[in-house]
């Protein structure tokens, strides 16, 4: 008899969970509304977003402890995953599209469109949305972003498997969002070429291509303390310690502007990477993780009808070959010429003026 009343009780209660689970997921659902259908209320309990186009592009953003990494082999951009996160977190749904013109947008979305898929950590039993137990990660959200709206005020967008397609928007913002769902992955790519804060480096070796006379190493021997060697003959140099300390310090950040694996032929970029290089720049960090970049030669076309080895160099941009040789990147003097600077510049008491090759380095 008493394990009868047991079963009863127990009985009632898993029943009166039951409810209160149905009840309350039918309350958020009418709470939120349709807004609810598109954005992500706790960004920071995604752990993953999977982007894909109808040309077969895709890309995969995970989170991890330290930021986030796109298709598992490289950092992805921290700005543009953060207006991700923010788009997701903004957008609300404007109107639905009109019956008049809704087969006709369907239409266009099934043959252009991004497909989003978003991956939380959500809790299996969520009471009120005060009382969450046993978290794990699921697929919260599917959609699809189309085109904007004729007078760019807005986005088309599509649940799976749902009907009705809605214009969404986000408030205060006049424009279209479908760009920041991009499936391409090279759009997602971190700029970073050098991100090494001073007391990190071992040691950081610049050679000049047909210049051995001016490559060295500088080391990083104790607490700031530093030693300059120049390379041809290995002979170890007097030299400026505030020179040297701005040197190292200045591998804390530095970027490419673009990428150019996919704007340039094979056989353009094979040439770029088969002539002599310019600058052979290798960072080695205490870890003894090593970070090498090559810059080459860049000419622009300022004069029609001439051949591509007569065209004028590019007093602003050089060639860059990053991530052990796998992309060729566009980098700017402004922001590399601060670490290309060679071993005379940090000699002590020698103040120069010298020209390598095409362009002037004035002290």
């Amino acid at each position: 008899m008493k394990n009868n009343k047991i079963a009863i009780i127990l009985t009632i209660v898993l029943l009166a969970i039951a409810v209160l689970l149905i009840w309350n997921n039918r309350y958020l659902t009418t709470l939120r509304g349709d807004s609810a259908d598109f954005m992500v209320w706790d960004t920071a309990s995604i752990t993953k977003v999977y982007l894909a186009d109808r040309m077969d592009n895709e890309t995969l953003l995970e989170r991890h402890a330290d930021g986030w990494s796109l298709n598992k082999d490289y950092k992805a951009h921290p700005q543009k995953i953060d207006q991700l996160l923010y788009t997701l977190y903004r957008v609300r749904v404007k109107m639905p599209v009109s019956r008049a013109s809704h087969d006709n947008i369907i239409s266009q979305m099934a043959s252009r469109s991004y497909k989003v898929e978003v991956y939380q950590m959500v809790p299996r039993i969520n009471l009120f949305n005060k009382i969450k137990l046993f978290y794990h990660e699921k697929r919260t959200k599917v959609f699809y972003v189309g085109d904007a709206t004729q007078d760019s005020s807005g986005t088309f967008m599509l649940r799976e498997g749902a009907d009705q397609a809605y214009i969404v928007y986000i408030p205060g913002f006049r424009g279209y969002i479908s760009t920041r769902f991009t499936a391409l992955p090279d759009d997602w790519r971190d700029h970073t070429v050098f991100h090494e804060s001073l007391n990190d480096i071992q040691s950081v070796t610049l050679e000049f291509g047909g210049h051995p006379e001016l490559d060295f190493r500088v080391e990083n021997i104790g607490k700031h303390q530093f030693k300059l060697t120049r390379l041809a003959d290995q002979k170890e140099m007097p030299f400026d310690t505030l020179k040297v300390i701005n040197l190292l310090s200045s591998f804390s950040d530095l970027r490419f502007e673009a990428l150019l694996n996919t704007v340039m032929t094979q056989h353009r970029m094979d040439s770029i990477k088969n002539s002599p290089y310019l600058h052979k720049l290798t960072l080695i960090n205490k870890e003894g993780e090593t970070t090498e970049m090559k810059t080459f030669t860049k000419r622009v076309q300022l004069r029609l009808g001439i051949p591509e080895e007569e065209h004028d160099f590019d007093p602003d941009r050089l060639y860059g070959l990053v991530n052990d040789g796998r992309d060729l990147v566009l980098i700017q003097h402004y922001i590399f010429d601060k670490v290309l600077k060679d071993v005379t510049y940090y000699e002590a008491g020698n103040p120069i003026q010298y020209q390598i090759e095409h362009y002037q380095v004035l002290e």
